[in-house]
């Protein structure tokens, strides 16, 4: 096979790697200042709108790992067609949802789509890039994340008020068109590095459905089936965990984390702070429009104030993390992530704009700080031909902790709220919730420090 490099364009290649990278945290963020109009049409109360977002993380986090070793038997470019051409499809199908229950069901199988793209993009860039390229690209791939996240909140507010919720999903067909097109002309290689080896269906079956269990028992912990499906899914973890340490081909390499403490406390850093503050824009988004009665463009635009910070700290961090130590910065944005979330939980019904927005700029900045040297720790925790191994882990602890993020706050308004709307008459009981899933935020924040700080120094630094 002839050098990737030659084959294809790189730009090309980073350019539809960074529109999939685009279109999650757009979707997301969108869908968070959009869902009242979604739920006012739909007749969904607010835990039903919490599993529009739940459901697509999920079915992203349980097959992450799985379809990242299958890509690389089978092929990337294989593997990226598929999932972006499943993409395309559940968002064709959003825009024709008949009911709640159906569009949570489509948003499921956009999920699935994107284990596949989340499985192979990333991997395709570090493919066709050489090393002194690679971390510019890698680089650029992140900052179009977060420009998805930036210009989300303002457009899903926009498509909301003046036009129509289905929008949203059409933004998606059109960017999903546009990849496939370039790889269809561009797209020259493969890329399957193990092609011919042996794949193991046991450790992905036991993979997929213990980390699906655990994440669909943990928001359904204020009803009996939660209860019960939460030690159905330890023990099956268990049984995975055991599996793949004995396979000489796992699905996921186990030995990383028990040989590299700083692998594992760098990841166990990276779960708890998405656990923390993946939903903060969810219910922000909620409490402005709810409580504060403001229409969903103008809380989108507040919205924005969270990952505009984010896109500028994080090149910053990322730079300062190879002079200084990663854990240091990380370390330090982890900090005034717990700051942030405590400033929110003195949040009530009287809307203080000024403190939503400072605490989004704290946030926004601590996140920025941690999540470049964070990746840095990780990448540079193991030799450089498990790259991909660490890639994939630290992608399934980031789609993992969003949506165990969402299960907390889908647990806590239950508890709350119930199964009721959002009402005035009900605005004291969401708040509630609100508040109890900040402080529990911040406490998992502060859980964050101790992992960062307890990592040690980076390997080679």
């Amino acid at each position: 096979m002839q050098s990737p490099a030659n084959e294809t364009g790189k730009n090309v290649v980073l350019l539809a790697a960074m529109l999939s990278a685009f279109l999650t945290p757009f979707t997301g963020s969108a869908l968070n200042v959009a869902l009242p109009a979604i739920g006012a049409e739909l007749a969904m109360d607010a835990v039903a709108m919490g599993w529009v977002a739940t459901a697509y993380l999920l079915a992203a986090a349980a097959f992450l790992i799985p379809f990242g070793r299958l890509a690389d038997i089978v092929g990337r470019k294989k593997i990226f067609q598929i999932g972006i051409c499943l993409d395309l499809t559940a968002s064709l199908l959003c825009t024709i949802a008949p009911s709640g229950a159906w569009l949570i069901a489509f948003r499921a199988l956009q999920g699935f789509g994107s284990a596949l793209i989340f499985a192979s993009s990333t991997a395709i860039l570090t493919a066709v890039f050489p090393a002194s390229e690679r971390g510019r690209a890698l680089g650029m791939n992140a900052a179009s994340a977060y420009i998805g996240l930036s210009v989300g909140p303002l457009i899903g507010g926009l498509i909301a008020e003046h036009f129509v919720w289905q929008g949203l999903f059409i933004i998606n067909v059109l960017v999903d068109c546009l990849i496939m097109v370039l790889v269809w002309l561009r797209f020259k290689d493969e890329w399957a590095e193990a092609k011919g080896e042996k794949y193991d269906f046991v450790g992905a079956l036991l993979g997929c459905a213990g980390i699906g269990i655990l994440i669909y028992a943990f928001s359904s912990l204020a009803e009996v089936r939660g209860l019960v499906l939460l030690p159905i899914a330890i023990v099956i973890l268990g049984v995975f965990v055991r599996w793949e340490s004995r396979q000489r081909l796992p699905v996921m390499n186990i030995a990383a984390f028990r040989q590299n403490p700083g692998f594992m406390l760098s990841n166990l850093a990276a779960l708890l702070n998405y656990s923390a503050t993946f939903s903060t824009g969810f219910l922000l988004s909620l409490y402005l429009q709810y409580v504060g009665g403001y229409s969903a463009a103008y809380a989108g635009l507040i919205l924005i104030t969270q990952p505009v910070l984010m896109v500028i700290c994080s090149p910053i961090a990322g730079g300062l993390s190879d002079r200084v130590e990663p854990r240091v910065v990380a370390s330090l944005g982890m900090l005034l992530t717990v700051v942030g979330f405590s400033m929110l939980a003195f949040l009530d019904a009287g809307v203080n704009l000024h403190l939503v927005i400072a605490a989004q700029v704290v946030m926004g900045a601590g996140f920025g700080f941690f999540s470049s040297p964070n990746t840095n720790s990780v990448m540079s925790a193991l030799p450089a031909k498990f790259r991909g191994v660490a890639s994939g882990t630290l992608g399934t602890m980031r789609l993992t902790g969003q949506a165990l993020s969402q299960g907390i706050v889908v647990l806590l308004v239950s508890l709350f709220l119930g199964r009721a709307d959002i009402t005035p008459a009900n605005h004291e009981f969401f708040l509630q919730a609100m508040k109890a899933a900040f402080v529990v935020s911040a406490l998992l924040s502060g859980a964050g420090i101790i992992a960062s700080v307890a990592r040690g120094k980076t390997i080679g630094r």
